[in-house]
């Protein structure tokens, strides 16, 4: 598997059928909170097997830190390390980019997932599309 910095009007395509087909169709996130406004101003990034679409993630610049947003790939490759594959290249993007401070707000259910990966929760439990979070960070 692999993970690219979308360059194309396919690979964002793809990201979103990912996207889609995680937060949309399996998480019933409604379509229009989960392809935003925001998607003109981010870094996008597809986890491929093959040339198969299989993870997808985001990355932008909010207020001097660098936030990391919807992390996603699909239940057949759930449990591979495809989802630290992202967050690998996610992280190196962020590092290229001199950004020193991370923040993502995960699902509680993901958020074993990203301590192991060294990020800290520093926010109370809310909710986002009617689905549970906290506001987690890492600094680089």
């Amino acid at each position: 598997m692999k993970v690219v910095l979308v360059s194309s009007e396919k690979e964002k395509q793809d990201a979103f059928s990912v996207r889609k087909t995680v937060f949309v169709d399996e998480q019933q996130v409604p379509e229009e909170e989960e392809i935003d406004q925001y998607e003109g101003d981010c870094a996008h990034f597809v986890l491929y097997n093959g040339t198969e679409p299989k993870g997808a993630g985001r990355f932008r610049l909010v207020d001097g830190y660098g936030k990391v947003e919807r992390i996603c790939v699909l239940q057949e490759v759930r449990g591979t390390g495809a989802g630290k594959a992202i967050m690998r290249k996610i992280e190196e993007y962020a590092k290229e980019q001199e950004i020193q401070k991370l923040k993502l707000n995960a699902q509680v259910q993901a958020i074993p997932f990203y301590e192991g990966l060294g990020y800290e929760i520093v926010s109370e439990e809310f909710l986002d599309a009617g689905i549970p979070h906290k506001t987690m960070v890492k600094k680089l």
